[in-house]
């Protein structure tokens, strides 16, 4: 039975430049208890697709074109034509929506109960106890720990993947017909969004619940939808059964698509790019070498941490003595060997990043050492720790709040040559901000640009290129690809390994992609709370992990299976 059609949908944007058209001709039909899985890239026009059928659009965009038909009570809607009136009675009630980034989607100043009790009263004539309780029965539904606690918590008291399951408990909570998700599991570990993937499953099978499932990653689509609709620039470029599409893809940049995701067996040192596939479909292998493996790094040790231990203070009493303590990193030794990456993976709330920020001294260790090329951090001069950031630099995880907005690329560059008193003019400075922006890609006129004028994509590149501009020799990157388009990131990726080889650099790689991390590392080290489970050379760690944690890591990951 068909429950929802959307027929030649095109959509603009108005601006001073004039209009943009944004969707072009969008047809597909979504049928009662299926998943239809919408994948592409950002900007591809995913999200605007679904806005559409809820008419929730910006001020400036238009629906030039097309219709959207809502089969609902045996009576055929136009969601089109409705008046706003008439789309507040089907907004969450009858179609609901998981919204991409649960921080931004949740009000920060409400409780988390307090929010999805406000929908149930909204529409339902229910006394304020039965409200209460019907929100408590559906956190329950979606296996968030303590609901009572979860309930009284504020959004950034709970973790990302509690977030996620309090937007899916507003989003179920009037049972509506269809469901869309928005990026529902992007940048979560791979554990918790296959607890999510396996939550909305079940709600669908409950509820006879039809979902549309948005993502740009192949693997995750093939996990939950029936049918895939692909999107490029606004268009659909291939439509069809998920299995037949995914196994069989037949437009270029579905091929691009599925080549650009390092699979756990890829044994290239290059990965394919979007490139070889839309602009030259004859090159679909790309450029690719030999891997190189940990037996290529030098027998020098870079770096070395020994008993390294982090306690947080979460609570004071009046004198200011610790009342309650948090351990983040304990007992944590390791080494890293010059010129080889190390992969450093674990859930989120591990100490990936704690770790990571003690080495490069932004934050101090409880107890413990950290030796880079024999000298202990902590007992550094200031004139030498100053050298030392030098020649230690970090990637953010975050390029667009590591980037000050109100600085041009070009000033962002130029700092730290400033700071460190590097080059002898600022003519020559520029020049050398020119020849980093070369480096990754981007090109001069991006100098005078400011963030928000570019992509995520070209941002990791700018954030790439400031870490480099002070010429390294040890860069830990904290979760650089995540939440990137799988092509965007096999252009970061294969950028690291050229800057690698180039540059002859040294990388601790911390990640909760495990794909990504085994096809970037020599070794791998695995955490969890605040715990060195094990580390191995990449192939060994997935081939035979040593530990339980380890192997759900692994078995955790997306899969697209071939016949």
């Amino acid at each position: 039975m068909k429950l929802l059609e959307v027929k030649n949908l095109s959509l603009s944007f108005a601006s001073k430049l004039g209009k943009k058209q944004v969707l072009k001709d969008i047809s597909f039909s979504l049928y009662k208890s299926k998943t239809l899985g919408i994948v592409g890239e950002s900007g591809s026009g995913k999200s605007l697709t679904a806005l559409s059928i809820l008419k929730l659009l910006p001020n400036n965009a238009n629906i030039d074109n097309g219709d959207i038909f809502y089969f609902a009570q045996k009576k055929e809607k136009n969601l089109i034509q409705l008046s706003e009136k008439e789309l507040l009675k089907i907004r969450g009630k009858e179609i609901s929506m998981i919204f991409q980034e649960p921080m931004t989607s949740l009000n920060p100043s409400l409780r988390c109960g307090d929010q999805v009790f406000e929908i149930i009263i909204k529409h339902t004539k229910i006394t304020r106890k039965e409200a209460r309780n019907q929100v408590i029965d559906l956190f329950k539904e979606v296996k968030l720990p303590d609901p009572k606690r979860i309930y009284n918590s504020f959004p950034h008291e709970i973790s990302g993947g509690q977030k996620q399951r309090v937007m899916i408990a507003m989003a179920i909570a009037l049972k509506p017909s269809v469901l869309i998700a928005d990026e529902p599991t992007t940048a979560l570990d791979v554990t918790v969004q296959k607890t999510i993937l396996d939550l909305l499953k079940q709600i669908q099978a409950k509820y006879q619940m039809s979902i549309i499932f948005i993502s740009h990653d192949l693997g995750v689509i093939s996990q939950i939808a029936d049918d895939v609709l692909v999107m490029y620039n606004g268009e659909v470029v291939e439509f069809g059964e998920t299995e037949n599409v995914l196994l069989n893809p037949q437009h270029s940049y579905t091929k691009g698509l599925l080549n650009c995701r390092p699979e756990l067996n890829f044994s290239s040192n290059r990965l394919p790019i979007l490139a070889d596939f839309v602009e030259f479909p004859e090159n679909q292998k790309g450029e690719q070498n030999a891997k190189k493996n940990y037996n290529d790094s030098s027998d020098e040790i870079i770096l070395s941490v020994n008993q390294l231990n982090k306690v947080f203070v979460s609570k004071r009493n009046f004198l200011g003595k610790p009342k309650q303590e948090q351990s983040a990193v304990r007992n944590i030794s390791f080494s890293v060997y010059k010129g080889e990456t190390l992969g450093l993976v674990g859930e989120s709330g591990c100490g990936k990043t704690t770790l990571g920020r003690i080495i490069v001294q932004l934050i101090e260790e409880s107890s413990g050492t950290v030796k880079y090329k024999e000298k202990l951090l902590n007992k550094l001069t200031t004139s030498d720790l100053k050298q030392f950031r030098k020649n230690a630099q970090i990637i953010f995880q975050d390029p667009y709040s590591s980037l000050n907005p109100k600085l041009t690329i070009g000033d962002a560059l130029i700092e730290p040559l400033v700071v460190h008193g590097m080059c002898k003019s600022k003519a020559e400075r520029k020049e050398k901000a020119f020849e980093m922006l070369s480096k990754v890609k981007l090109d001069s006129e991006s100098y005078y640009k400011y963030p928000h004028e570019f992509s995520g994509g070209q941002r990791q590149r700018i954030v790439i290129a400031r870490a480099l501009i002070l010429n390294p020799e040890f860069i830990i990157c904290d979760e650089s690809v995540s939440a990137l388009d799988v092509s965007v990131q096999a252009e970061i990726l294969n950028l690291l390994n050229d800057l690698k080889d180039d540059l002859q650099l040294t990388y601790i790689f911390i990640s909760h992609d495990l794909s990504v991390v085994k096809y970037m590392a020599d070794r791998i080290m695995v955490m969890r709370n605040g715990e060195l489970i094990e580390i191995n050379k990449a192939d060994e760690i997935y081939n035979s992990p040593a530990s339980n944690y380890t192997k759900n890591l692994i078995e955790s990951i997306p899969i697209i299976k071939s016949n």
